[in-house]
């Protein structure tokens, strides 16, 4: 994916990572669109960065994804990425339906049902394109589990494997499939995150993030340094390491440590 000259819609864009990296998409000589549920926050980002467009989408409703998808293709026909970037995390408890089966059904909607309508909605239009991408988000607890979110942690790990499979499918078009693996970062995703010491800043992680972009454009996988402890783990040898000190601060994962 090269760096700059694109137009990019980043749905689920509102705040934490994925507004950030709109920001820095923007400063890199992108045209840069939006998407959200609120209005007044799309409003606010409008007036707060001159130049990013916003557009009214929810990632939870496939009927919505149609008509936002058809809104931004008709307003932007020279489009070429999208970057899948909503996405929820729930601390659950698997002990008893009550203690996840609502957040579960919710996390797999947003975090994976989310992201295949979206590509549905534009990989046609993708492929009239010379140079596109579709960028997914998975995370590090896509490879090592923490205890407190099951629902998390599984749709991750089945973002990765679809990212894995349409890049195969896509191979011989000019669409480009591009992971970003998150580790820990300083935002609002769970409670008590945008304040905690172990997890990456987000200016520090979106940083690397563009520069790893930009030197790298034919990476498969955007990574930093910080998230390889969590996606190396099986292949180091030291998995069952890896997950112990991810789950250290209770026995039972209710208090994650967030390692890095």
């Amino acid at each position: 994916m090269n760096i700059t000259g694109n137009t990019v819609f980043i749905p689920g864009a509102t705040s934490g990572i994925g507004l950030a990296i709109a920001v820095a998409l923007q400063a890199k000589g992108n045209a840069v669109i939006v998407g959200g549920r609120r209005t007044e926050l799309l409003e606010r980002i409008a007036a707060e960065h001159p130049g990013i467009h916003t557009v009214r989408i929810d990632t939870t409703d496939a009927g919505s994804i149609r008509a936002a998808s058809a809104q931004v293709i008709a307003a932007h026909p020279e489009l070429n990425v999208v970057v899948a970037m909503a996405g929820i995390m729930r601390v659950e408890d698997w002990t008893t339906p009550s203690g996840f089966l609502e957040t579960a059904e919710a996390t797999v909607t947003t975090n994976l049902l989310g992201p295949i309508r979206l590509i549905a909605a534009f990989v046609e239009h993708l492929q009239t394109r010379q140079d596109a991408a579709i960028v997914t988000v998975s995370s590090g607890l896509a490879f090592a589990p923490l205890a407190a979110t099951p629902s998390y942690n599984a749709t991750k790990a089945a973002i990765h494997q679809l990212s894995e499979s349409i890049r195969l499918q896509l191979a011989d078009t000019s669409v480009q499939v591009i992971e970003l693996v998150p580790p820990a970062v300083r935002t609002g995703l769970l409670p008590g995150q945008e304040e905690s010491e172990v997890a990456m800043p987000l200016d520090d992680f979106v940083s690397e993030t563009m520069t790893l972009l930009e030197t790298q454009p034919d990476a498969r996988e955007i990574l930093v340094e910080r998230v390889k402890f969590l996606r190396y783990g099986e292949a180091r040898g030291d998995y069952d390491t890896v997950v112990a000190a991810l789950n250290a601060s209770d026995p039972h994962g209710k208090k994650p440590a967030q390692v890095s």
